[in-house]
């Protein structure tokens, strides 16, 4: 595999960044990966966090070199996250849960699959134009996909998402993919603190007409910029396919042919976790939720007291 990457996160107005990203790869897979910690929650950036080191520590332990099957493990990465978020609230005692959204892009035999939790977007561009971009786990993305170009009923804030990791409910999220990767093409993912303070069409265009490490800082300048002082965190990671033939060393490039077998490389650190690579099975998840909603219960009944 040969690819340009450029990343960078920029707390804006915001006391802290609740953002995280990363990347990890093999000789013959990589994968990439971003979370926005959710406001109006405890510990955004915790949830971020361990969302995005569960998903590198399982990672590290099923690429060899390679994913077997990529939508299974895309699958039980993102429910593990989830899991991993709902045992911290429970071992700390927490009435409210840590919750965030998540992105993750896994790249392999030239091709990419990816999936998606909340409104954290992936953008891919080729020769110009936009070929995917994903679709917001929000109320107000809802509406517009039921209305069908009829005059919404209700002005819906475009922050309310449905689903998210670490809610005390199953979260719902969309897998996409395998899509073949061209020469040049642009892939980036990014938090709501770039995309809702630029148009599609400029996000487009930047990444269309600049390489990966002159179109991230800019895109990331412009919504600062934009947004002024009530700029949210701006998380952005991007990277420019190569083919083999193809490939010319630039800023952020990485050729991954040469990597031995059992070779790893990562921006993250994937820590050990005790329960992290533990097999996943929807009963563990209800569990965890029926614990969480007995304390709250037990709570209720003692303020009401």
């Amino acid at each position: 595999m040969k690819f340009s990457i450029f990343q960078i996160s920029r707390k804006g107005s915001r006391e802290k960044n609740e953002d995280r990203m990363g990347y990890c790869y093999t000789r013959e897979s990589g994968i990439f990966f971003l979370a926005d910690g959710m406001g109006g929650h405890p510990q955004g950036e915790v949830a971020a966090q361990l969302a995005l080191q569960t998903i590198a520590a399982m990672y590290q332990k099923e690429a060899q070199p390679k994913i077997v099957d990529i939508a299974a493990f895309l699958t039980s990465a993102v429910l593990t996250a989830h899991r991993q978020i709902l045992q911290h609230a429970i071992q700390n005692g927490m009435l409210d849960t840590p919750r965030t959204t998540a992105v993750v892009a896994l790249v392999q035999d030239g091709a990419v699959s990816w999936i998606h939790c909340g409104d954290s977007r992936l953008y891919l561009v080729r020769r110009g134009e936009l070929l995917v971009r994903t679709r917001d786990h929000s109320f107000l993305e809802q509406q517009r996909a039921t209305a069908a170009g009829k005059k919404p009923a209700e002005r819906i804030n475009r922050n309310v998402l449905f689903t998210c990791l670490g809610s005390p409910t199953k979260p719902v999220f969309d897998i996409a993919g395998p899509v073949a990767l061209q020469q040049g093409d642009k892939l980036m993912l990014c938090s709501d603190g770039l995309w809702d303070r630029l148009s599609e069409a400029d996000i487009v265009d930047c990444l269309a007409h600049k390489p990966v490490s002159e179109a991230v800082p800019q895109l990331v300048e412009s919504a600062l910029r934009t947004a002024g002082d009530k700029s949210d965190n701006v998380t952005c990671i991007a990277l420019e396919w190569e083919m083999p033939d193809g490939f010319e060393s630039t800023r952020g490039s990485i050729s991954t042919d040469t990597l031995s077998d059992g070779f790893f490389a990562s921006t993250f650190q994937a820590d050990t976790l005790d329960a992290a690579l533990e097999d996943l099975d929807d009963a563990a998840i209800e569990r965890s939720i029926a614990e969480i909603n007995e304390a709250i219960r037990r709570s209720a009944l003692k303020k009401s007291a």
